[in-house]
């Protein structure tokens, strides 16, 4: 009896993202996707309301108007996600209006586009601050990105939408 009543207390507490500053954040799933709590994804919608909570009888706070911005989902609750986004504001979005296409900010202005993830190779591109670019594969210190049909490496330490330990293929 208890195991089930401290499971439905995790799962009750995972969803509000009550656990997410904690060492069990890493271990934290969602309990309607059962993906990992945080996870990044990314606004599908060219415009998408952010409530207080999650049903559309909560009061919007906000709009989100740019495609393709980056989002960290930090909890679920039904078919809504609560986000977060570069700032650190956010509230409940539709599950319908986020895609699992991953983007990510560029957080340095002029942030240079390598040919290969090495230092010191010839730049493709110059990124601008604030720029949104699709991530492709992630090694430990870089990420290939695809800015505008412009397609290199980045230090991941400069972008925002992807987890310092994050590996992609």
């Amino acid at each position: 009896m208890f195991a089930i009543w401290k499971k439905s207390l995790w799962g009750i507490a995972a969803a509000f993202g009550v656990l997410a500053g904690s060492a069990y954040a890493e271990q934290l799933r969602g309990p309607v996707t059962n993906l990992p709590l945080p996870r990044f994804v990314s606004l599908k919608a060219s415009k998408a309301n952010v409530r207080r909570g999650p049903s559309l009888t909560h009061r919007i706070d906000w709009v989100y108007k740019r495609r393709n911005m980056p989002l960290e989902i930090t909890a679920e609750y039904g078919h809504w996600r609560r986000v977060r986004d570069i700032e650190g504001a956010g509230g409940w979005v539709h599950y319908s209006l986020l895609s699992g296409v991953r983007t990510v900010i560029i957080e340095r202005d002029m942030l240079s586009l390598s040919m290969r993830p090495e230092h010191d190779t010839p730049a493709i591109a110059q990124l601008e601050l604030g720029v949104v670019a699709k991530l492709g594969e992630c090694r430990l210190y870089w990420c290939r990105l695809n800015a505008n049909g412009h397609k290199g490496w980045a230090q991941k330490t400069e972008l925002w939408g992807v987890k310092p330990e994050e590996l992609r293929d």
